[in-house]
């Protein structure tokens, strides 16, 4: 794991994206990083519908998604917006 690249425990759902956002800081810059609620449900193999069981999904996938956004950093992989999406 990249220590340069830091993740707090927050998280937020956007239910008009459809995905969970989470920061991540990397030498002081603020990254948003989002994962879709598609990613989640074919992940999980369930139909999550409320935001409470989305972000309970998102907690139990949240080392592997800290490594998939952390690489997507490294890669220098963000979208339009400098945001980094996964799913």
């Amino acid at each position: 794991m990249n220590q340069d690249i830091l993740f707090s425990d927050i998280q937020a759902w956007d239910a008009v994206r459809q995905a969970v956002n989470f920061p991540a800081q990397q030498a002081g810059a603020l990254i948003t990083c989002w994962v879709s609620l598609e990613w989640l449900q074919v992940r999980s193999d369930k139909s999550l519908q409320d935001e409470a069981d989305i972000l309970a999904q998102f907690s139990a996938y949240r080392f592997d998604l800290e490594e998939l956004a952390e690489e997507m950093i490294e890669d220098e992989c963000f979208d339009d917006n400098g945001d980094v999406v996964i799913g």
